[in-house]
């Protein structure tokens, strides 16, 4: 049983370096010129190790990205049975801390010029969040509810990216507050 823990330790240390590895140079240059070698020798681990673990880069940039929307799910507090459409400070709160926590992942996934695909899934998932939200509300709108969720996730995430980019100049607590009034008013 030790061993095995000391197996997972290993592979844990090892992944978490190709991350670090390949964020680093994500942050230093375009995807499209970061190779397997690259990401190998700057994580310190031979070339066949990453392919033991990805795919490839592609596969590797989507299993860092479906890794931080599923720690980011974690923070969330979308509750389906509740009846308010709206999203509480309280529930973006543990939203922007989790951003604040890890500025350097998502300032170097929106820095980049070709993080469209980061954009994509992020809105997608605030757009299945907020897609929730509406339908367990019980006002009655005339906006479209997958419209408005549309409307309001890339909403979301420009004003995210804007705080990011600009290396947070407001706490999470008032980013929180700030936007759950703006998503009030467009529901």
């Amino acid at each position: 049983m030790e061993t095995a823990v000391r197996i997972d330790r290993r592979v844990m240390k090892t992944k978490r370096a190709i991350h670090k590895a390949f964020l680093e140079l994500y942050g230093e240059k375009d995807f499209e010129h970061i190779t397997i070698n690259d990401i190998a020798d700057r994580a310190e681990v031979n070339r066949g190790t990453v392919y033991h673990h990805y795919l490839d880069k592609f596969d590797l940039l989507d299993q860092i990205i479906h890794g931080h929307l599923s720690k980011l799910a974690e923070y969330c507090t979308l509750h389906e049975g509740e009846s308010e459409q709206t999203l509480p400070a309280g529930e973006l709160k543990p939203v922007f801390d989790y951003f604040e926590a890890n500025y350097p992942f998502f300032s170097t996934l929106l820095a980049n010029r070709s993080s469209s695909m980061f954009r994509e899934r992020l809105t997608e998932f605030v757009s299945a969040q907020l897609r929730k939200k509406l339908a367990a509300g019980d006002r009655p709108s005339d906006i479209d509810q997958e419209l408005n969720a549309q409307f309001m996730a890339s909403s979301f995430v420009g004003i995210v990216e804007w705080w990011i980019q600009r290396r947070m100049p407001r706490p999470p607590q008032y980013m929180a507050e700030q936007v759950s009034r703006l998503l009030a008013k467009n529901t």
